[in-house]
């Protein structure tokens, strides 16, 4: 890997020349612009407004803007010669515990590599101080025209460093969070975790840019003249969220369906919740099964009944419409 930076690590007294290379990599597929009636690509030219003519790049230096529109240049010499201890030096100013550090402040991340053989005994020797104190080194440095605040950890063998934002470049989360009172039951944080529990962990070496994937197949067709590959069709599923509860055991019931999983293979079934149906239930146990008796009422109740039903039987019966037209 190529080298970005060299300078030496400030350990105390102990000096450690290293090389800084990037950790990391961008594979996003990047495009060009053109003229869209013939394909034509588009460039941009820097012009000199003064002279009004292109210039190279030789020819292009750094200004910085004054309020009242006066540029004051400044050089690269300018810069190294300003009289701070990290222009080629990532000095180490404290050690502190990994949970310290805000994630929201994590910028680009490098590797750190031994520069030369004698920095390999002070490397190593910082390497394994970290290791065995499991804590992290805070160090300010300068890069590209400004100083930085990095932290340094261990991965693997390799020292590596994180670029840090500066407190004050890390916004407060006002007017982020809803406005409304929002009242969670125990029973949505119960579905929550299970729902939690059942998608579990994942190897991050495993997941992949399903996007930039679909992009190369997108290029690949149309590179050999062939249909460009059709979007799938939208879910069914997909809409508004009206009831949550039933959204979280929906959830639930798919995610431990994907993993090959019974609902109820916990011993803790997730079973619906529909609207309403403690009513039904309720209704339907005070109504009578059919082709069933109704159960005695209260004992004067019974009494009237049973006077009624004396009386009934003494009377003729008069027969039935049906009957009288059947006969």
């Amino acid at each position: 890997m190529r080298s970005i930076w060299n300078g030496a690590i400030s350990f105390g007294l102990v000096s450690i020349p290293i090389k800084l290379v990037n950790a990391t990599e961008n594979h996003s597929i990047s495009f060009r612009q053109i003229h869209t009636e013939d394909g034509g690509r588009i460039r941009y030219r820097k012009v000199c407004e003064t002279e009004d003519r292109e210039v190279t790049s030789s020819e292009i230096g750094k200004a910085y803007e004054d309020a009242d529109g006066t540029m004051i240049p400044i050089t690269d010499e300018d810069l190294a010669a300003l009289p701070l201890p990290t222009a080629r030096t990532i000095e180490i100013v404290a050690f502190v515990p990994a949970d310290r550090i805000d994630p929201l402040q994590m910028d680009t991340a490098y590797y750190l590599s031994a520069n030369g053989v004698p920095a390999a005994k002070p490397y190593t020797l910082l390497r394994e101080a970290l290791k065995r104190s499991q804590k992290v080194a805070i160090a300010k440095f300068a890069l590209r025209g400004r100083e930085r605040l990095g932290m340094l950890r261990v991965v693997d063998d390799v020292i590596a460093m994180h670029g840090l934002l500066w407190p004050d470049e890390i916004r407060a989360p006002e007017s982020v969070a809803p406005d409304a009172s929002v009242t969670v039951r125990d029973k949505e944080l119960d579905l929550a975790d299970a729902l939690m529990d059942t998608l579990g962990e994942v190897d991050l070496a495993e997941l992949h840019d399903d996007y930039r994937e679909a992009v190369e197949e997108l290029i690949a067709a149309k590179a050999s003249g062939e249909a460009a590959p059709s979007a799938p069709a939208a879910s069914k599923s997909g809409g508004k969220v009206i009831d949550l509860m039933s959204a979280l055991e929906n959830s639930v019931r798919q995610a431990r369906g994907a993993r090959g999983e019974d609902a109820g293979s916990d011993g803790a079934e997730v079973k619906p919740l529909r609207k309403g149906a403690a009513r039904k239930t309720a209704a339907s146990s005070s109504k009578p099964a059919s082709g069933k008796k109704t159960p005695a009422k209260s004992a004067a109740g019974s009494k009237k009944t049973a006077t009624k039903k004396t009386s009934e039987a003494a009377a003729p019966k008069k027969p039935s419409p049906r009957k009288r037209a059947s006969a």
